[in-house]
């Protein structure tokens, strides 16, 4: 029931954004929300991934390790810790290369729309992170003249 009305939803009212998660250091969305966005079920998005699986090399995609999982769902609150979250296997992590042979192997108008948006969606999270970056070298370089001395190393994505 809820696929069905999820198909006639608009593309745009989307947040995709908020779908796009960080796992092994790439950005990535899982197999069950792109499901959602392209309007099929999983298990069809799936079955198109398999029957060309020689386009989706392991930086294009990657299951979930047991760990990761487990680590994934730590981050929700759960009333129920021994809840499975509706997942019988850890999930499909597609990067944004991945996604974009996703539309190419669905093959539907909905799936090109909806790649169109997604791409849109991590070129805006790249930018993101490129200014957020160079804020946060500009604020280190002001702090270690302001200290006269280095600032501390930081990691920046």
């Amino acid at each position: 029931m809820l696929l069905k009305q999820l198909r006639k939803i608009e593309p745009v009212l989307y947040p995709v954004e908020k779908l796009i998660h960080v796992i092994r250091d790439q950005k990535v969305m899982f197999d069950a929300d792109l499901a959602l966005l392209y309007g099929v079920e999983t298990r069809v998005l799936l079955q198109a991934v398999k029957r060309n699986i020689s386009r989706f090399p392991d930086d294009f995609m990657f299951q979930l390790s047991k760990a990761e999982l487990k680590n994934w769902r730590s981050q929700f609150v759960m009333s129920n810790p021994g809840a499975k979250m509706g997942l019988r296997r850890p999930p499909y992590a597609f990067t944004e290369p991945g996604v974009t042979m996703l539309s190419s192997v669905l093959n539907s108008e909905r799936a090109v729309q909806m790649n169109i948006g997604i791409m849109r969606a991590f070129i805006h999270m790249r930018e993101l992170t490129a200014t957020n970056r160079d804020i946060a070298q500009c604020a280190w370089k002001n702090w270690s003249a302001a200290m006269k001395g280095p600032a501390p190393s930081l990691r920046f994505w």
